[in-house]
């Protein structure tokens, strides 16, 4: 089967003139190139099926390439595709053929609806008219899930060349969580894993950014973090991830999905985020967040 993306690309990676620090951004949600045959396919008009999107996050870390970090983001759409799962993590009842054992078809993200090819957006409408085939199940994530996770994992490996360690930062938004004018809820969601994925000091380091300006903060609750920051962070390796959730409603109208006066404001937050995370003096640091032996050579 041709690949939806023949005449353009699924995604791209957007690289410094000179690379300063060993922090990847990745931004896996924020596509909005829908292929035509996809669109119909779908039950949804062009407003409902964006509303998965994690819209404009790569626009809020834009800058990361010009200030010395590269930038991985997805043209493709997360209703289309989705890099933050498994591989092959599949819903049985989207395909015209049986699944074997070899997929993975009973995890929690299936039975909400959303594995590697979703089959629900936001508030639970189903994206298909019809059942899918394996065919274009393949086409999908041989095509391009497989190649993305190759070209982050290249980037990580460069860090780690160049660097000694490498910080993946996983750009990500939310809906605002919680009713209108409720106190505690979070306009940012940290997600290491419960600990597990990123050295503490460099994850109260982005809370302080945060909290900095006025944003209130919490960690791993209600998102911990995904299939990214759990596949590719290994602290004890000297490869840290920690996913960033951005509450849409700082930004962007969630129902119309158009950007608001608070853009620029984020956009800006988040250039200073990367300011901060590209000057990081690595060696004093080195006790925390990578390996004393290799950093104390730079």
């Amino acid at each position: 089967m041709r690949s939806d993306y023949w005449d353009q690309p699924a995604f791209e990676t957007i690289r410094p003139r000179r690379l300063v620090a060993p922090v990847v951004f990745n931004s896996p949600h924020s596509g909005r190139v829908y292929p035509e045959r996809f669109l119909a396919m779908t039950r949804l008009d062009h407003l409902s099926i964006r509303q998965s999107e994690d819209a404009f996050v790569d626009e809020l870390f834009a800058r990361a390439p010009h200030l010395g970090a590269p930038l991985l983001r997805a043209h493709f759409p997360r209703a289309y595709l989705d890099v933050n799962r498994e591989p092959w993590e599949l819903d049985p009842t989207m395909f015209v053929e049986p699944l074997s054992d070899r997929f993975n078809t009973t995890s929690p993200r299936v039975a909400a609806g959303l594995g590697t090819l979703a089959r629900v957006v936001a508030e639970n409408k189903p994206i298909y008219r019809e059942r899918l085939t394996l065919d274009d199940a393949r086409m999908r994530i041989e095509g391009i899930y497989h190649p993305y996770h190759a070209a982050l994992q290249k980037l990580l490996s460069e860090s780690m060349a160049g660097f000694g360690l490498a910080v993946l930062i996983d750009c990500h938004s939310m809906p605002r969580l919680g009713r209108h004018g409720e106190r505690a809820t979070p306009d940012i969601v940290l997600g290491d894993r419960y600990g597990t994925t990123c050295a503490p000091a460099l994850v109260d380091l982005v809370e302080t950014v945060f909290t900095s300006a006025g944003l209130r903060v919490a960690r791993n609750r209600p998102y911990a973090g995904g299939f990214c920051t759990r596949a590719y962070g290994r602290p004890q390796h000297g490869v840290h991830a920690l996913q960033i959730e951005v509450s849409r409603h700082l930004y962007m109208n969630e129902v119309t999905l158009e950007k608001n006066a608070g853009f620029e404001i984020v956009r800006g937050l988040m250039e200073r985020l990367i300011l901060t995370l590209i000057g990081l003096d690595l060696v004093a640091l080195a006790g925390t967040i990578g390996a004393p032996e290799q950093l104390a050579a730079e």
